[in-house]
């Protein structure tokens, strides 16, 4: 109990930032809504599947990204700052080599709207989005490595900074350009895909020159010396980040899946079904922040060679998750239809929401458990067991329990959207378990090599 405090304060501080920033990324895709949507149908469709293209597949650069966090924090737990600016310079590498396929992926993902039956103006509207949004992929790759080179010195207040300075370019930018001011074309729905490029190089571009003025960075010095690419080190980050990718893809494109099984059901229940997940999706902030935050302390403990410190820093943090996770699940299971209510007036549509909403009170606990563990793991640089628990947790486990219990009478009769969250449920309880057993092996044996 004597060091649940000290870890409490150092664990706080590095997820509130995180959290800011995060939200602020969630703000910049409801001002792209907002924005777009006072344009008119085509407008706000172009930017809703055109942001649908760009996340999933940016989550490669994302994942390689993450990977470098635990690794400058080992370095830095380990007194080898000295390290930092090879790491940093092969983790750039690594995610230009995974941007150079993203780019290729994006300039051909609008050739899947033209085999499909779709308007022309929101296909060709679709497509602008994209080719404007394109240009900002390096700076997310800059973005993104020294995000990840400032977390893993456990200093995480540039990204609340950054995510702000993002915020406040975003708003007058999509005025610009989707409106046509200041002399310049109104794109409409397009104009969101370059006013988002525009912000990535003004994130990238800010945090670069903040990295290379601060004293703080003085002895990491990520860019005094430059380091040839090593493609050793570049496989090491391959090995560790694209394991990352693929358990944020599976979890994100299980979603997806559900969203178009359910779209037959009908508007009202695909309606419910989108409250639900959007609120659950921003009570996700705060264990997802946790996750991001614990990464760095288990990876700092690892460096000093303190496995238990370690495990401490987990136990804590998820002290921390389920305690918030218990009071937002009592909230949403209350509160669930009045939440609804802030969406629409259609009563039937506050009705199946909150009762969604009742069940993703479960559903957060879950999924609390999960990415505090995924983020532990990260920490003990052990990513590639996450990827194949998580794939089989959410797709062959979770996602049948939900088209069983969502479309079928064979257990009982078909229940829509509840029956989908009921996988969930499954799918992300069944990881939660897989992960925490995960966990506690990798410490034994990280323990018994310390010894």
């Amino acid at each position: 109990m004597r060091h649940l405090w000290p870890e409490t304060r150092k664990l706080a501080l590095l997820t509130g930032p995180i959290l800011i920033a995060q939200l602020t990324q969630v703000m910049m895709s409801v001002v792209d809504t907002l924005m777009a949507g006072r344009v008119g149908a085509i407008d706000l469709a172009a930017v809703a599947v055109g942001g649908a293209i760009w996340t999933p597949l940016t989550l490669l650069v994302f994942g390689l990204g993450l990977a470098l966090a635990p690794v400058i924090s080992h370095c830095d737990g380990a007194g080898q700052r000295t390290q930092v600016a090879r790491h940093v310079q092969q983790s750039l590498y690594t995610c230009a080599i995974g941007a150079l396929l993203t780019a290729i992926l994006l300039y051909f993902a609008p050739l899947f709207l033209a085999i499909m039956d779709v308007e022309e103006a929101f296909r060709v509207m679709t497509y602008d989005y994209l080719r404007f949004i394109l240009w900002g992929l390096p700076a997310f790759v800059l973005y993104i490595v020294l995000r990840n080179f400032c977390e893993g010195l456990s200093h995480t207040m540039p990204s609340l900074v950054i995510g702000i300075i993002g915020l406040l370019i975003n708003i007058p930018a999509n005025y610009i350009f989707i409106y046509g001011k200041l002399g310049m074309p109104a794109l409409g729905g397009a104009g969101a895909g370059l006013a988002s490029a525009i912000v990535l190089w003004g994130m990238a571009l800010s945090l670069l020159a903040y990295v290379v003025l601060a004293k703080r960075f003085e002895k990491a010095a990520p860019f005094r010396r430059w380091f040839a690419p090593d493609w050793d080190d570049i496989w090491h980050f391959t090995r560790l980040g694209f394991p990352i990718s693929m358990a944020l893809f599976f979890e994100t494109s299980l979603f997806a899946a559900v969203a178009i099984l359910i779209a037959p059901l009908g508007a009202v229940m695909v309606s419910g079904h989108q409250i639900a997940l959007n609120v659950s999706s921003l009570v996700y902030m705060v264990p997802l922040s946790l996750s991001m935050a614990v990464t760095l302390r288990v990876g700092y403990a690892l460096g000093a060679k303190q496995p238990e410190d370690a495990l401490n820093a987990y136990k804590v943090a998820l002290l921390m998750g389920v305690s918030f996770a218990a009071v937002n699940a009592l909230g949403m299971w209350l509160g669930g239809r009045w939440l609804a209510g802030f969406y629409t007036e259609n009563p039937e549509i506050i009705a199946l929401a909150g009762t969604l909403l009742g069940l993703a009170a479960i559903f957060t606990v879950s999924d609390t458990f999960q990415a505090i563990a995924i983020g532990a793991l990260r920490g003990y640089k052990d990513t590639r067991a996450s990827m194949i628990i998580t794939l089989i947790a959410y797709w062959p486990f979770g996602l049948s329990v939900g088209i069983v219990l969502g479309l079928t009478d064979w257990i009982v009769p078909a229940m829509g959207a509840a029956g989908f969250w009921i996988g969930f449920i499954s799918g992300l309880s069944v990881a939660a378990i897989m992960l925490t057993l995960r966990l506690f092996r990798v410490h034994a044996q990280h323990q018994d090599n310390s010894q």
